[in-house]
């Protein structure tokens, strides 16, 4: 470029805030209080498995039926449950849960366009959120493992986020259950063949971090089995 072209050349234009609200800063107050609640809370539950699957899943739907089952089992196992509170397959975890008058927990999220929590989950442990990524850690923190059902995207990205803990180690190594063969089959030929054996973007023993099945009894002993026999593996939040 020519000094003549350079001094031609019209400088980059910085965008800015279209608009930028006077409260941000404060919003810090407001997602502590929401950490210290959930916190104060779970501390106290004890050793929970979180169950997801989508909302949109109708009482008729096999893995309606599935999610009472498997939530009946953890807690006959021992285990409290943890579901985000709402319609569907949440819902069917925490009403397993309270059928075996086991522990039933419901973090809820404030949508403009759902309903609330299930009617399933025990009064005093119940914890709405408004922001999804306080939600989340929760989730993270006070699970023992993680039983995915089918569901949207929310309940893919709860999916990745748990695995790529994992991987990274940010968190310690946790039973992960894929729950429904037929369902999860097409997403792990392509993680397979493509993230793997075409583009070499996860490592092949990635693939040995979760359990895919369609019978129950599985899923519990494979998550019993988890900590029954390594006792090095503390039942404890999974980070502090």
């Amino acid at each position: 470029m020519s000094l003549e072209d350079f001094k031609k050349k019209k400088p980059y234009y910085q965008r800015s805030w279209t608009q930028v609200n006077a409260s941000n800063s404060w919003s810090m107050f407001r997602i502590m209080s929401e950490f210290v609640d959930a916190y104060e809370k779970m501390d106290k539950i004890g050793p929970c498995i979180s169950i997801f699957g989508s909302a949109r899943t109708k009482p008729d739907n096999i893995f309606y039926q599935k999610s009472i089952t498997i939530a009946e089992r953890l807690v006959e196992e021992g285990y409290g449950v943890i579901t985000g509170g709402g319609p569907g397959i949440m819902e069917a975890g925490n009403k397993g849960a309270r059928n075996k008058e086991g522990k039933s927990v419901g973090l809820n999220i404030e949508l403009p366009h759902e309903q609330g929590h299930n009617e399933y989950i025990d009064f005093d442990k119940i914890i709405t959120h408004h922001y999804f990524f306080v939600r989340k850690v929760v989730f993270v923190k006070y699970a023992q493992g993680f039983v995915y059902l089918p569901g949207g995207f929310g309940t893919l990205d709860e999916l990745f986020e748990v695995l790529t803990l994992v991987q990274t180690k940010k968190i310690d190594r946790v039973p992960i259950v894929l729950f429904g063969s037929d369902y999860w089959g097409g997403l792990l030929e392509w993680i397979k063949h493509t993230l793997l054996e075409q583009y070499q973007n996860i490592n092949k023993e990635d693939l040995n971090l979760f359990l895919l099945t369609d019978d129950v009894e599985e899923a519990i002993h494979y998550i019993n089995n988890f900590y029954d026999t390594d006792h090095s593996r503390d039942l404890k939040p999974n980070f502090s």
